[in-house]
């Protein structure tokens, strides 16, 4: 890779930018100095350094990200604050984008990478991917709701979906239920529930395939993706 897209792709500035820099000598390959904005680098092997401070090359970022209500799950919005909005501009500079989508009101577990490739197996509908929901249920959830789930319920539009695991978690006037379901329509899990007349009044997104949310992350928060769940969602078969 040319040591001028390398540093501009690490936030060093553009084009123009960092042709200053390598020309005022700020910049080394392997403790060389290197001034020719055409020049190769090893991206896997050679040590590049700008300011004595050595600078490592990655492609891909992969964040986890607790999306708080009021946010939407977009890259840009003439209205709206968006997920990336929150980024730092270290990260903005990689211009990654929400893997899927969550309802501007709801809550929870948000990758946001700029890895295409992975971005697209997890929503495939063909791979229906798992994604485990908290929510808040407005009326009694009872055995018939799970067994209603169990089955699929029919859309207000007539889609009938796929069965879903409705776990109780506590009952009454007000409900607490975990939701499970492999597809990701519109509002699904709100409709699912308007299906056998209940309403959501609170929604968390807990988990998407073999990634959950961690919980010391608040609202608004994100981090990097460990290794280990990088490696997990990389391999990851449905």
């Amino acid at each position: 890779m040319r040591i001028d897209k390398m540093l501009s792709n690490l936030g060093f500035g553009s084009r123009k930018e960092v042709k200053k820099l390598l020309k005022d000598g700020a910049v080394q390959v392997n403790e060389e100095l290197v001034k020719d904005p055409k020049y190769h680098v090893d991206t896997d092997q050679d040590v590049v350094t700008v300011h004595g401070e050595e600078i490592q090359y990655r492609e891909f970022i992969y964040l986890m990200m607790n999306k708080p209500p009021g946010v939407i799950s977009a890259t840009e919005d003439d209205r709206d604050q968006t997920v990336i909005d929150l980024l730092e501009l270290e990260d903005r500079i990689f211009e990654p984008f929400p893997v899927g989508r969550l309802d501007k009101d709801t809550e929870g577990l948000l990758l946001i990478t700029n890895d295409g490739q992975l971005a697209h197996k997890l929503l495939s509908p063909k791979k229906h991917v798992p994604k485990t929901y908290f929510a808040v249920i407005d009326g009694e959830v009872t055995e018939e709701d799970i067994q209603a789930f169990k089955r699929g319920v029919v859309l207000d539009d007539g889609y009938e979906t796929k069965p879903g695991e409705l776990v109780i978690l506590k009952s009454g006037i007000r409900s607490d239920i975990e939701l499970t379901i492999s597809e990701g329509k519109f509002h699904q899990v709100k409709r699912m529930f308007q299906a056998v007349g209940k309403r959501v009044v609170y929604l968390q997104r807990l988990t998407m395939g073999p990634l959950a949310l961690d919980e010391t992350l608040e609202l608004g928060e994100y981090r990097e993706l460990t290794e280990e769940e990088i490696d997990a969602l990389m391999g990851y078969q449905v």
